[in-house]
């Protein structure tokens, strides 16, 4: 019979790599919460007319990536492909909103997209992210953006880099998208076919093309920043004083655009050279449109998301962060005794030490490797001998120093080494 195996760009997170998820886990709960952001959590499963609706039905994401069906009662249902859609929605339909002016979110799960899997991409991935619901100001931008910073900081990644733009309100995108067209409409014959359609219905997602030749047409493209009103201008130059206030680098790029139609005003990227041609760790900006089309309230917001096997990539010091729990193994061959290691475990775990106790009944000699194969700090040994006496033997695996100590003591010894 053949093996079922995982299918195409999904895996397994094994027992020795889930430590890593768990640390980038807790960096990104402690990291939020000192922000005062709260956790939200939403379905996987959400009606299709949400992505339409929310990231646009002309992006690949929706166009060609999206995992979608027809339900039993013939509603388009979608596994959901990005989260601020689904975090929008929630903040909508339970009326969010009117609990307090300022709403500060994050989340983290998975999500599903059907393109082709490569290092640190896969059509199941896990994501986490902020959103900030309510405040139109350029230092909300500031917040969100060095929230951002310190999560990676935090997750020991070193060679970061902030790109930073604006693409400006509706009236000034509206004006750059004209100008755009117009400009590029002459050399279209060198366009790929897929930013031939998109000068149909989406030109600044050209701005996003790998494509070399594109890239150098792009080189004499107008700038966007010509085009911006006074309030984006404002909105953006004050952004930059924040930044710089805190002592956040960053490089201005004016092609910098998000591929999701929802964004308005600032866009921002931090980039990884640890990770080669998939540089980009996390990505965000402001999408103040996006609730109102979804059926909300015009509400202005800002927010981000990483993908977190990007960011595992990247982290260096995944095996050493944090503070490393001692493991104590408990080697016993006394049956008669096994009730007695069952209270000596509970009570050293409640001094959160991560206790292993042996309950395949081997023989010393095969607990000690076990001990050892387990990378155990301590070894506490009852043999015959112990039972009578009623001690054990506590051994450091470290450096093999040894001592016999009473099992009416074992607690207060242990006690005074984790003071």
């Amino acid at each position: 019979m053949d093996k079922i195996k995982t299918i195409k760009g999904t895996h397994d997170i094994l027992p020795e790599f889930s430590h890593n998820w768990q640390n980038l886990e807790k960096t990104i709960h402690d990291s939020a919460k000192l922000f005062g952001y709260k956790e939200i959590r939403t379905p996987i499963i959400e009606q299709a007319k949400l992505f339409n609706r929310g990231i646009g039905e002309g992006t690949d994401i929706v166009s060609k990536e999206m995992y979608s069906w027809l339900d039993r009662d013939e509603k388009a249902i979608a596994l959901r492909p990005e989260m601020t859609a689904s975090v929008v929605r929630s903040f909508i339909q339970h009326n969010l909103g009117s609990q307090t002016p300022l709403q500060r979110l994050y989340y983290m799960g998975p999500s599903f997209r059907r393109e082709r899997p490569q290092k640190g991409r896969q059509r199941q991935f896990h994501q986490f992210g902020v959103e900030a619901i309510g405040s139109n100001n350029p230092e909300q931008d500031a917040e969100v953006i060095i929230l951002a910073w310190e999560i990676l900081s935090k997750s020991g990644i070193n060679n970061l880099e902030l790109k930073l733009s604006s693409i400006g309100s509706d009236d000034c995108r509206n004006k750059y998208k004209n100008a755009l067209i117009k400009f590029l409409e002459p050399h279209k014959n060198k366009l790929t076919d897929v930013s031939r359609e998109r000068l149909k219905h989406n030109p600044l997602r050209i701005l996003d093309t790998k494509n070399e030749e594109e890239i150098n047409i792009l080189k004499a493209a107008p700038i966007i920043g010509d085009f911006y009103t006074n309030e984006d201008r404002e909105h953006f130059e004050n952004l930059q004083k924040y930044l710089n206030a805190v002592s956040i680098p960053f490089t201005l790029d004016p092609l910098l655009v998000r591929g999701l139609d929802y964004y308005t005003q600032t866009t921002f990227e931090i980039i990884s050279n640890d990770i080669g041609a998939q540089d980009a760790l996390l990505g965000g900006g402001r999408y103040n449109g996006l609730i109102r089309s979804l059926g909300g309230k015009d509400t202005p917001a800002v927010g981000f998301a990483a993908g977190m096997e990007r960011i595992l990539l990247a982290t260096n010091n995944n095996e050493n962060s944090g503070r490393k729990i001692q493991t104590i193994y408990i080697v016993c061959v006394e049956q008669d005794v096994l009730n007695s290691v069952q209270k000596i475990a509970r009570e050293l775990r409640a001094l959160n030490f991560m206790v292993l106790t042996e309950t395949l009944r081997r023989s010393m000699k095969a607990q000690m490797r076990e001990a050892n194969k387990c990378n155990a700090d301590i070894a506490i040994i009852i043999g015959e001998q112990e039972k009578n006496d009623k001690t054990v033997q506590v051994k450091n695996l470290n450096d093999g120093s040894q001592q016999t100590i009473e099992q009416k003591n074992i607690f207060e010894h242990f006690k005074s080494l984790t003071l």
